[in-house]
């Protein structure tokens, strides 16, 4: 009952707002194509394609396909990390105990996006954006070893991978690659549009209700519901002040509902438990603002 109430309030909310509704929706079609395509496309495609290899599962030890996990799931921008460790599963080549833990190491903001976007457009250094990039990683990294002790300690309560059924291998593996991708590409490209222009309705809702900063207002609504869109929020309000680089540095870590919802989708596809996920996004939230102010 809650959830159809809350449905019709946003749709009313819509109806109510239409022009706010349309330049959300056309601001998150705006940062889709020119902020997160042209990083997300090529690296998810050619994942796509190194994941519908054929490859033995019981090649390499259980660390190696936790790092390949972590290496390929980790730089290739989000929802990558879902992609890859759901993928891996799929291929027999994870068990659904160890692809729920990795989901939650395997997070992070692709390279291109941080330094490229973030780190020339956005703090007007390169080198601000590697510190960045360096911070988002270390705290993943401390994640993912605490992830690998975690494992070692309960792997033999858990499905051993050798005894689990090896899907057919892919006759055309980069068909097989484009046609995923695009389905990934479509799910990123739903949620940023709908979550920016919820954020938009919601912001300008908020800001009449309430005698508040329309700045702070703006950056949390978004940051909220769109990464990107809160980013640049912050971006227009508080370039400048001390607090810049580590409130894009809490944003970035907080993730946006949008990039959540594309996680949750790919992981309940592959049927992959979200608590460890959840608990991964609490400890960035905390640990990467901390890290980037020791590195600047």
């Amino acid at each position: 009952m809650i959830n159809v109430i809350m449905i019709w309030a946003l749709i009313a909310l819509f109806i109510l707002q239409p022009g706010i509704a349309h330049d959300g929706a056309e601001t998150g079609v705006k940062l889709f194509v020119q902020a997160l395509l042209p990083y997300l496309l090529p690296y998810i495609i050619l994942t796509q394609w190194l994941l519908k290899l054929p490859a033995s599962k019981n090649s390499s030890p259980a660390w190696m396909r936790y790092l390949k996990a972590y290496t390929l799931g980790s730089f290739g921008g989000f929802p990558v990390g879902a992609v890859t460790v759901s993928e891996m599963k799929r291929n027999g080549q994870l068990s659904a105990y160890e692809s729920s833990l990795l989901l939650a190491a395997c997070h992070a903001p692709g390279p291109m996006f941080i330094v490229g976007y973030v780190g020339l457009e956005l703090f007007g250094n390169s080198m601000a954006g590697w510190k960045l990039l360096i911070a988002i990683h270390v705290a993943n990294i401390l994640f993912f070893l605490f992830v690998l002790l975690l494992m070692a300690s309960k792997r033999s309560q858990h499905e051993v991978i050798g005894n689990l059924p090896l899907p057919p291998p892919s006759s055309a593996p980069l068909l097989d690659a484009f046609k995923e991708s695009s389905s990934i590409i479509i799910l990123v490209a739903t949620t940023v549009v709908f979550f920016s222009s919820l954020g938009s309705v919601l912001t300008t809702v908020i800001q009449a209700a309430a005698s508040v900063e329309m700045g702070i207002v703006k950056t949390a609504v978004l940051a909220l519901f769109e990464m990107t869109s809160g980013v640049q929020s912050a971006t227009q309000h508080f370039y400048g002040s001390a607090i810049f680089p580590y409130l894009i540095a809490a944003i970035l870590s907080i993730n946006g509902l949008s990039i959540h919802m594309q996680v949750f989708v790919i992981a309940r596809s592959a049927e992959l438990s979200l608590k460890p996920y959840v608990i991964g996004r609490i400890w960035s939230v905390l640990a990467v603002p901390v890290f980037l102010y020791m590195l600047l």
